[in-house]
């Protein structure tokens, strides 16, 4: 096996990881301070690029990713993980959030939007309902792939006799 591929998702009740995606070693800092805690894990990253390295190797339910990176940007990272099954969730985050981003992200695929300075509680809030969501897809997308699996075991064994 390739040590470098991305690992599969085991089950939608192992801990929830995240991503954050940011130049600012203080937007890392604050992050994984608010996001602390047993049943979450936070990884980081410097930007888009070595973000979509480190996607490729693990799973990852929650991307907390910085409006403007120096080497692309959000959208870079939406488009990447629109691949994965299921995609994380991408949360945005900006000193500039107005409604029109607000818009753009929820219009594109996004989950949703923050304001630096961040709030504690409504990181919290959000990335536990981002998460939250990650999860109820990854359900949804076991149940499908079984009843998929179900539905192809009979044509097995008619097409075997």
């Amino acid at each position: 096996m390739n040590p470098r591929a991305r690992q599969p998702i085991e089950s939608p009740d192992q801990p929830a990881a995240f991503l954050l995606v940011s130049p600012c070693p203080h937007d890392h800092l604050v992050l994984a301070g608010i996001l602390k805690g047993p049943d979450w894990q936070c990884h980081k990253s410097q930007g888009c690029r070595e973000a979509l390295e480190l996607l490729e190797r693990h799973p990852v339910a929650v991307l907390l990713c910085e409006r403007d990176q120096p080497d692309g940007c959000w959208h870079d990272l939406l488009e990447a993980t629109a691949k994965h099954a299921p995609p994380p969730s991408l949360i945005v985050y900006s000193r500039l959030a107005d409604e029109y981003l607000w818009a753009e992200v929820l219009n594109l695929g996004g989950y949703d939007v923050l304001i630096k300075p961040f709030d504690r509680d409504e990181v919290l809030r959000v990335a536990d309902s981002a998460w939250r969501s990650w999860k109820r897809r990854c359900a949804e997308l076991a149940a499908a792939q079984a009843a998929i699996a179900a539905k192809e075991q009979p044509k097995k064994l008619v097409s075997a006799a």
